[in-house]
């Protein structure tokens, strides 16, 4: 009974490169490597982003196992020039992508300790969204 206070608790933390306590409770063995990357981080790009019409210049690397928070999970960089509110585009941003027991889970704003060499592949599905 005292540890459900608790564990709702951890879910509204501020830290954002923290998988959220609910993955962690699931990730208890080896990582699953994710089969399904590209389709699971289009659909979380498409709540991520404000606007998901018009993003350029979209890449993909292959998930790798990475140490977030403590704990090895798969991550995937992206990078992508979103288009702004005013239509206008600026500079390419790049994210990692926490996969957990095989799938998305959170974006990672502070990507660059997790893509350092990441190799990206043409990622078009992202560049072709629409809302």
């Amino acid at each position: 009974m005292l540890a459900l206070p608790l564990a709702l608790a951890g879910c509204f933390g501020s830290d954002g490169d923290r998988p959220t306590l609910m993955a962690e409770t699931q990730a208890g063995g080896p990582q699953p490597f994710p089969d399904n990357f590209r389709g699971d981080t289009l659909a979380l790009m498409r709540a991520y982003l404000n606007n998901p019409v018009g993003v350029r210049e979209a890449g993909l690397a292959e998930p790798v196992l990475r140490e977030v928070g403590g704990r090895q999970f798969y991550v995937s960089c992206l990078r992508f020039t979103p288009r702004e509110t005013d239509g206008s585009y600026k500079a390419m941003r790049e994210r990692a992508v926490v996969f957990v027991n095989g799938r998305a889970d959170r974006v990672l704003d502070r990507a660059s300790e997790f893509c350092t060499g990441a190799v990206y592949a043409p990622f078009p599905e992202l560049e072709k969204m629409t809302r």
